[in-house]
């Protein structure tokens, strides 16, 4: 309820309740943090069944969860004005980052994605999903649209070195999620469909000449998607796994904590990347349909809160932001499901992660302050 009647002798004004007073007071959006705080809720729920009941594990989620909350409501109260102009200087130090971490970041499960600082560990690619987007807003927020060719190739050049340099570490879920959001802008800025048709064939050349510099395990996902059977106890145990996860839920599930696969752990990654197949079988199909219509409420009023901005950058920026968020979701039930390659991207708020909860949120602040502030925007 947003407004609630006053009466005072004979007149009767309508006056904000303090709930939506406190809300725009924080420029936070009320609809879309209650989509947000549900789905986190769920998560929690399914994550301390898929971690083998593991409180520590539960907490750990929770203080990153507060973490976001606190980047998110941070953000909010920022000008968008002052975001623009610094969308070149965190473009930059991202780029900077992200060259240090190769050269003496912390190496982990064969990976070189961190900065050890200490107290904590930081991955700079996650950086790079917020800043790749808001430079590809800022370089077409005062130009003409839709873009021409010469902006196009700087808009290729933006993406694609920060895209590599995350690929070369190598990480290729979160450099195709940082292309993802900046492409979405370019798109949203009205590319025309021939461009758009000739940039998927370049897109399908570039698959083919890049396959030689893939490693070995990044080239078997591919293979294992396209024949899962081919190596049933290697490769494409990950897949059939989560395949016989998913059907044995049924339709309404086996219920909390009762799923064979995940609690027996023949599921691998039940609490990270493949936690969707643990809600399959617990919850069953109505369980993934509640989530997924969480998701879709979240993009939904996201995508309303873009439309809703009033300038270029916010605009290109806010619509890029909702649909990553919906991108993240689509490769990861695509992933469990074998619809799509295995390329370990999180489940958005669900899956047990620290950089990944904290960017996303993050986003979703910087969405609430390019909404709240509409009517200030190019004064």
């Amino acid at each position: 309820m947003i407004y609630e009647e006053v009466t005072s002798g004979s007149r009767t004004r309508r006056t904000l309740t303090g709930a939506t007073r406190v809300l725009l007071a924080l420029k936070i959006d009320g609809p879309l943090v209650v989509g947000l705080a549900l789905i986190s809720a769920f998560g929690l729920i399914v994550l301390y069944s898929a971690s083998g009941q593991s409180l520590p594990t539960v907490w750990r989620t929770v203080a990153r969860l507060v973490l976001g909350v606190a980047a998110m409501l941070l953000l909010a109260q920022v000008n968008p004005n002052f975001l623009r102009r610094l969308t070149p200087w965190l473009y930059v130090i991202g780029c900077v980052l992200l060259l240090i971490v190769d050269a003496i970041g912390h190496i982990g499960m064969g990976a070189q994605r961190w900065l050890d600082l200490g107290l904590f560990r930081f991955q700079p690619s996650e950086l790079m999903k917020l800043a790749v987007p808001m430079m590809c807003a800022w370089y077409l927020h005062e130009r003409p649209l839709p873009p021409g060719i010469p902006a196009l190739l700087l808009l290729a050049l933006m993406i694609i070195v920060p895209a590599a340099m995350v690929a070369a570490q190598p990480d290729l879920g979160t450099a195709a999620l940082i292309a993802i959001a900046g492409v979405l802008v370019v798109v949203l800025a009205g590319l025309p469909l021939r461009i758009m048709a000739a940039l998927a064939v370049l897109a399908a050349l570039g698959a083919w000449f890049g396959w030689n510099f893939m490693h070995d395990y990044q080239r078997k996902r591919v293979l294992t998607f396209l024949n899962p059977q081919t190596d049933p106890l290697g490769a494409g145990y990950h897949i059939i796994q989560s395949q016989i996860a998913i059907g044995s839920g049924g339709v309404f599930g086996k219920g909390w904590m009762n799923g064979s696969q995940a609690q027996l752990e023949f599921l691998p990654e039940r609490s990270t990347d493949f936690i969707f197949a643990v809600i399959g079988e617990e919850f069953g199909l109505l369980g993934l349909l509640l989530l997924l219509a969480l998701y879709g409420f979240v993009v939904g009023r996201a995508l309303y809160l873009a439309t809703q901005t009033q300038d270029t950058f916010a605009r290109l920026l806010a619509g890029s932001l909702a649909l990553t968020f919906f991108v993240y979701v689509f490769i990861n039930a695509g992933m469990v499901t074998g619809l799509l390659p295995v390329v370990g991207v999180p489940l958005p708020l669900v899956s047990y992660g620290g950089s990944s909860v904290v960017t996303l949120l993050a986003g979703f602040g910087i969405l609430m302050a390019l909404y709240s502030r509409r009517k200030l925007i190019g004064s």
